[in-house]
């Protein structure tokens, strides 16, 4: 199925037709047209409802299986959200995006210069009857993550290629993988049974990792033969824009080169550039090192992450010892990414301090929040959620700033889902 909706308040489509309907003397029905219209008093919360009801009935009248290609254009990060939104709610899974170019620009295109010049394709597949089937027999368990993460990877395109050169795959990225997952359990109204750092190690142990990409073994195959190839390896980009995507870029900085907090300091702060969201609290590096990382205070074996860093990096410490005073002394006071189990020990902790300052929220009586974090309100529509106190994250919703709200997937999804919920008495 191609579908190439309305996309927000973009187009007026039924306004259009004012002047044919006058001299026709006739009038569109408006009521259930799919956009953002303050005239017809439809806000973004409508739109996406809207859209939600269409996609439902694509869902609906398509095969176990099968696909959906539907075309984006729209430069607002809001918008996005309510058209993945709406589509995880209609029971889809995203599987691919990928940049369209027409050639031909489009109206708002030609004469708007802050209109996007390329649309998006999203590629999104209804799950097959097998999977959801063993879903239902097997509930919440772990088995189902992994039935999930398999079926999943299997509608993934293997290889994307542009001018020549191999591309990153972002929805083969471990940590988009994990928010499928997520959102696959919560519409089924079944609490994730891992926590991230639980997911990690088990996605490692059970498959294959290329270039930060996860693949089945046959379609591994597929992608080395690409790979030799090309001389460059595919680059993900990442963009700092909230507490999240900053523990993110940490990790695959530290990763590849532990390193002093004098080191990663002015490195980290120039990913804290215009992209930062508006209502987002900009956390403080020293603090996200240590909810987050490990630091090697000089006692005890060298960790391997940093023996390897600076053994390959440094010819006069290769060949040393883990013990060996001169590897110590340049080793000591590194910041490094903990081993799974050490870091499900630091993610507790995170939690836990995620879900008092997410408590103050809640005591919260002003009228809306003007800075809060992210990460905060995410732990606790997620505790919320499972616990099924849906009133909670519709009043804690109630306090953000709807520009924060719509602008989040992960909490436009919660709280799209906790409406849902309440409406039908659940």
């Amino acid at each position: 199925m191609f579908v190439d909706p309305p996309f927000g308040g973009n187009l007026m489509y039924s306004e259009l037709n004012f002047l044919t309907e006058g001299w026709l003397g006739v009038r569109t029905n408006s009521k259930p047209e799919a956009i953002e219209n303050k005239s017809q008093t439809k806000s973004l919360d409508a739109y996406r409802k809207l859209m939600t009801g269409c996609f439902e009935e694509a869902f609906r009248v398509l095969k176990p299986g099968r696909w959906m290609t539907v075309e984006f254009s729209n430069s607002q990060a809001a918008v996005w959200n309510a058209i993945q939104t709406a589509l995880q709610e209609a029971g889809f899974v995203v599987a691919n995006v990928s940049a369209l170019d027409k050639k031909q620009g489009s109206f708002n295109a030609v004469n708007n210069k802050t209109s996007v010049k390329q649309d998006l394709v999203i590629s999104a597949y209804k799950p097959n009857g097998g999977l959801e089937d063993r879903f239902a027999r097997t509930g919440g368990s772990e088995d189902s993550v992994w039935d999930f993460v398999r079926t999943h990877l299997q509608y993934l395109p293997s290889v994307k290629v542009r001018n020549g050169e191999l591309e990153f795959i972002s929805e083969r990225d471990p940590r988009i993988i994990f928010d499928r997952m997520v959102a696959w359990f919560f519409r089924h109204n079944v609490q994730v049974p891992m926590s991230t750092q639980e997911f990690q190690a088990g996605l490692s142990q059970r498959f294959i990792e290329r270039d930060g990409m996860v693949f089945l073994p046959d379609q591994v195959t597929e992608y080395d033969k690409k790979r030799m190839q090309v001389a460059i390896a595919p680059q993900m980009e990442m963009f700092v824009s909230d507490e999240r995507s900053a523990i993110d870029w940490l990790t695959d900085f530290l990763k590849r080169r532990p390193s002093t907090y004098q080191e990663v300091s002015p490195e980290f702060m120039g990913q804290l550039g215009a992209g930062w969201k508006k209502h987002e609290a900009k956390p403080e590096l020293s603090a996200l090192l240590e909810d987050n990382f490990l630091k090697y205070d000089g006692t005890g074996e060298v960790p391997s992450q940093i023996h390897s860093y600076l053994s390959t990096n440094h010819k006069d410490l290769r060949g040393l010892e883990k013990n060996s005073p001169a590897l110590v002394a340049k080793a000591k006071d590194r910041w490094y990414v903990p081993d799974p189990n050490k870091a499900q020990d630091l993610e507790k902790k995170r939690e836990k301090s995620l879900l008092k300052e997410f408590d103050l929220y809640r005591a919260f009586t002003g009228r809306r929040l003007k800075e809060f974090r992210l990460e905060a309100l995410r732990a606790g529509f997620r505790t919320a959620w499972g616990n099924k106190d849906y009133q909670t994250i519709i009043d804690i919703a109630a306090k953000v700033p709807e520009s924060a709200l719509q602008e989040d997937e992960k909490l436009l999804t919660l709280y799209d889902l906790a409406l849902t919920r309440t409406e039908d008495g659940i």
